[in-house]
């Protein structure tokens, strides 16, 4: 059965491809983001964009009104673990307040399910193996504290107002249409300074592990939370659900398979191309030496597993930045 689905950050890099997996799958879409991250191109143009900051209530609530959704998948946020350091009041605004908002505006329009983008990547705190959802909280940053009181909030919501609710504790994603400004988008980043005939400078000594899941996985775990059964996700209450592979992979194993898989599509165009072997910065404060997420129970609950390893997925990652240079 078709849903009208609102999608917040629907234009950015997760957001727009879950958007495209609703699409494909013959749901409607409505999209809200204030485009500070996110661009119209990488929606259709048939897709309705709300150009709208979530901090804004009266806005938020109008964009809701026109659309009247079925369902909401909760994609915007402040993302960036440094800035929410710096500017832990801006973040708790984006990710706490506008997440209130959001939710007031579901529960308005009578929302039967949200779908809220969680972080495995944050809330578990040092993790040497893959952690389960029982794991008890450890977050450090402002950052990881929202998207815990985020999680919260929405177990609250669920309990008041009979919502259908997932939380998806997302380990470090990446894949095409990332934004390679800010931190989290570490792959991005990389193709994009080697792209521009630049060196890549890793923090530290680069020994941080962490668990890269694929772009395109991670919408499709987006997907089945949305359309998922009542049983799956019963009324009432949150569900929280990692979304990972559980396998661990340090930045300088990384930006080694990074200039590897570039060279790869390089080749297939018929070129030939080499980059410089990375610099070392000093490391940032704060960062999680280990970080891995146990995602077995989405299989069990959602029938999701990764499907896109790791060197498929940065090729796959490396050719779309290869060809939107081309076409700049």
């Amino acid at each position: 059965m078709s849903m009208r689905v609102m999608v917040t950050g629907g234009a950015g890099f997760i957001g727009s491809h879950v958007a495209d997996a609703l699409l494909a799958a013959g749901h409607e879409v409505g999209v809200i983001d204030d485009l500070s991250t996110g661009s119209r191109d990488n929606l259709p143009a048939t897709v309705p964009l709300h150009v709208v900051d979530i901090r804004h209530r009266d806005a938020v609530f109008a964009a809701f009104a026109a659309f009247q959704p079925d369902v909401v998948c909760h994609q915007a946020a402040q993302m960036s673990v440094s800035r929410s350091v710096r500017e832990p009041l801006f973040d708790a605004e984006v990710n706490t307040i506008g997440l209130i908002n959001v939710l007031d505006a579901a529960v308005a329009q009578k929302c039967g399910r949200v779908v809220f983008a969680s972080s495995g990547g944050v809330l578990y705190g040092e993790q040497t193996s893959p952690a389960p959802e029982e794991t008890p909280a450890d977050p450090v940053s402002p950052y990881g504290i929202t998207k815990w009181v985020g999680e919260r909030y929405l177990k609250f919501y669920a309990a008041e107002h009979g919502l259908g609710a997932m939380a998806l504790r997302y380990a470090n994603v990446y894949g095409p249409r990332q934004n390679p400004h800010g931190e989290a988008g570490v792959v991005a980043i990389f193709l994009k300074r080697y792209l521009a005939g630049q060196t890549a400078t890793i923090n530290g000594d680069g020994h941080y592990v962490r668990d890269y899941v694929y772009g395109g996985d991670v919408a499709r775990a987006n997907l089945l939370a949305l359309t998922a059964s009542d049983a799956a996700i019963p009324c009432g209450q949150l569900t929280s659900l990692n979304i990972g592979t559980g396998v661990g992979t340090d930045v300088v194993a990384l930006e080694a398979r990074i200039r590897q898989g570039l060279v790869g599509v390089m080749k297939e165009a018929g070129r030939t191309a080499s980059y410089p072997a990375p610099l070392h910065g000093p490391a940032r404060p704060g960062d999680l030496r280990s970080n891995l997420v146990d995602a077995s129970r989405a299989g069990t609950v959602l029938g999701w597993r990764p499907e896109v390893g790791l060197e498929e997925g940065i090729s796959r990652t490396a050719a779309w930045f290869v060809a939107q240079q081309a076409a700049s």
